[in-house]
């Protein structure tokens, strides 16, 4: 909603700026109409239109990229978890209870993760608020992990097998560990609002002289409108790609819900 909110306030600076530029068009005498004064404001604006399908595209480009990588490495960290669990499987019943710390984890990370969606059914884990654009920020599901972590470096193993078993599922926690800390640095957004602030005030400019050259008719104001909702649009996209877990276009959480389940055997 907040994406929505965003790319209708640039819309309505888009409109707001050629209405401005069809207003000093009034106020402007014969000697500023001139072709001269025509041609150099058409040419200002082809060269702040060409910055700004530059920076669009580079944004675009970023952020589809940074959504792109969350939604690989959810998958990896999805497998991660069910390669952990199998691991703790083979060590042997001493495990069962890490397995369930293991399972209530990734019931909240889903939950916490993604808010809009339906939660997993039952209440053995915990309700964790999300933090920020990320669940995973929650400092409750690192403490729940570290927990995991610490239950596991409890086993005692009685043979050489069960060592190696131990040992095998040590590694596997630490890169699960450190997947979830990836999660949670990539969870920042990816396009600053500094950034966004100055490319808005170049289509502000552009449209305003939209305004100064555009012909008083119907088709013209129709045309100008198609083109700044075209351009909200692509600040919408652009903004809603960088929340990768929620908004109209997300990261699946099919992945974590398949390993849930399979946690749940």
């Amino acid at each position: 909603m907040t994406e929505l909110i965003e790319a209708g306030i640039v819309l309505l600076i888009l409109l707001g700026s050629t209405a401005l530029g069809l207003i000093v068009q009034s106020l402007l005498g014969e000697r500023h109409r001139g072709r001269e004064t025509t041609e150099l404001v058409r040419l200002v604006s082809a060269m702040l239109v060409t910055f700004t399908a530059l920076v669009l595209g580079l944004l675009l480009t970023t952020v589809k990229s940074s959504f792109d990588r969350i939604d690989s490495q959810l998958k990896v960290f999805s497998a991660q978890l069910i390669q952990l669990d199998q691991s703790l499987r083979q060590y042997g019943g001493e495990t069962d209870g890490v397995r369930v710390q293991l399972r209530s984890y990734a019931a909240a990370a889903i939950a916490s993760t993604w808010a809009e969606e339906p939660k997993p059914p039952g209440d053995y884990y915990p309700k964790v608020k999300p933090i920020g654009s990320s669940g995973f920020e929650n400092p409750a599901l690192g403490d729940m992990l570290a927990g995991v972590d610490r239950t596991i470096r409890e086993l005692a193993p009685a043979d050489l097998l069960h060592r190696r078993i131990a040992a095998e599922c040590i590694r596997q926690l630490e890169r699960l560990t450190q997947q979830h800390w990836r999660f949670i640095e990539d969870s920042g957004r990816p396009v600053p609002v500094r950034f966004t602030i100055v490319l808005v005030f170049w289509l502000g400019i552009v449209f305003a002289s939209f305004g100064l050259s555009a012909p008083r008719n119907m088709l013209a104001y129709t045309t100008i409108a198609l083109a700044a909702v075209s351009i909200a649009s692509a600040i919408y996209l652009i903004l809603d790609l960088a929340t990768p877990y929620g908004g109209m276009i997300a990261t699946s959480s099919q992945a974590m819900r398949d390993a849930l389940a399979h946690l749940s055997e």
